[in-house]
């Protein structure tokens, strides 16, 4: 599972650079025209995933995630071969949106191995998994970014979209997945939909952790699509594509480095104090790069912003391990991922806009609030169910 993740983060992040860069290669555009657009083709993948995430989650509780992971990896595959022929914004916009429909490896790949491993030990092996997606997010961008400026953007989508369909060959070859019903005689084999919800709502902590996952979302990807032109702006135009794939990878390298430190201390201490933790360093972290005047103090932030947001999608998805029951763990998680690219949807077109309308300085200045206030709303909600937050030893 740690390869098939390698090769999907590493395939999708080599074209992420370029993406605006593309945009402006199929017209004559505006500066404001190709940040706007950035962040609508950039966010649109993400309202099909918004909604095709839990019915995937359910699918995969009932029938096994690992058939899930197949057709995913090969509908991407699809999806990133036909962008290599597209001829106007538009078809890139509906290409994402379609992309959208099997968005959702990742996640998908952590609900499977979360259910083959004990909950005391979650943390510390979904970090080790999540250092396959981060190793590739860290390659990728390096090499999309030399690629795109050897044999040109186009060319790229169609050579990457090989090493997206290897992932489902790797799942389809090397993975056995062993059918965990229930975990306890209290448990059911199966769940409803509205029972699923209502174990969310009645689980205040857990439900305040999905909600935060949204404003984390949204903060984390508000400068995504637009990064390229800030490291443009920084750089100048000379080898573009390859230092924004540097100041991306950066992100991945600080990633790389604690995502599995950071799940086996929440492990040992609480997954939502060190949840809290993390939350507040990336706010901190986020603010200077406002003021940046050369590419390698943005690179140099970048990965710091890696090493505190590196905990969060482990230590996030260990609490959910551990509060749902087994027989539900897929759709809980198809919810949480639900969440997270309604924050995919919104971060992007948020952050385009007030660059086009603010400049680029003011999406770090409001990204840096997002993050502090979603650090301040966990630890008020904490503080309210401390029973709750208690991480058991062996539970």
């Amino acid at each position: 599972m740690w390869f098939a993740n390698f090769f999907i983060a590493g395939s999708i992040t080599m074209v992420l650079p370029f993406l605006s860069l593309y945009i402006e290669e199929l017209g004559n555009y505006t500066d404001a025209y190709v940040q706007s657009w950035s962040g609508w083709v950039f966010g649109i993948t993400f309202v099909s995933a918004f909604l095709c995430s839990p019915i995937w989650g359910k699918i995969g509780d009932r029938y096994g995630r690992k058939n899930i992971l197949i057709i995913s990896a090969a509908g991407l595959a699809l999806s990133v071969f036909l962008m290599g022929f597209v001829t106007s914004v538009w078809q890139l916009f509906l290409l994402r949106l379609f992309m959208g429909i099997f968005t959702g490896f990742i996640p998908m790949s952590q609900a499977l191995i979360s259910t083959q491993t004990p909950k005391n030990i979650a943390g510390q092996v979904l970090g080790s998994l999540q250092t396959g997606s981060i190793t590739g997010s860290l390659m990728g961008p390096l090499l999309g970014g030399w690629i795109a400026d050897s044999i040109g953007y186009a060319t790229t989508f169609q050579y990457v979209s090989i090493t997206v369909a290897l992932s489902a060959l790797i799942v389809f070859f090397g993975i056995h997945e062993q059918r965990i019903k229930k975990e306890g005689d209290h448990e059911k084999t199966s769940y409803q939909s509205r029972e699923v919800l209502a174990h969310i709502f009645k689980h205040p902590m857990l439900f305040m952790v999905m909600i935060v996952s949204l404003f984390v979302q949204i903060a984390h990807f508000s400068i995504q699509p637009i990064l390229s032109l800030f490291v443009g702006d920084l750089h100048g135009p000379e080898n573009l594509a390859l230092f924004s794939g540097i100041a991306f990878s950066a992100a991945g390298l600080g990633n790389l480095m604690m995502s599995k430190q950071w799940g086996k201390i929440a492990d040992r201490i609480g997954y939502v104090k060190i949840l809290v933790f993390l939350l507040f360093m990336a706010g901190i972290v986020y603010f200077p790069a406002a003021f940046v005047t050369n590419i390698w103090q943005l690179v140099v932030l970048r990965f710091l912003l890696g090493v505190s947001i590196g905990g969060i999608i482990p230590v996030r998805t260990a609490y959910i391990r551990q509060e749902a029951p087994v027989a539900m763990q897929g759709e809980v998680l198809g919810y949480n991922t639900s969440i997270r690219f309604l924050g995919n949807i919104i971060g992007p077109s948020m952050g385009g806009m007030i660059a086009g309308a603010y400049g680029f300085s003011m999406v770090f200045f409001v990204t840096s609030a997002l993050l502090v206030i979603s650090g301040t709303l966990l630890f008020m909600a904490m503080n309210r169910s401390v029973t709750s937050t208690k991480h058991i030893p062996g539970y």
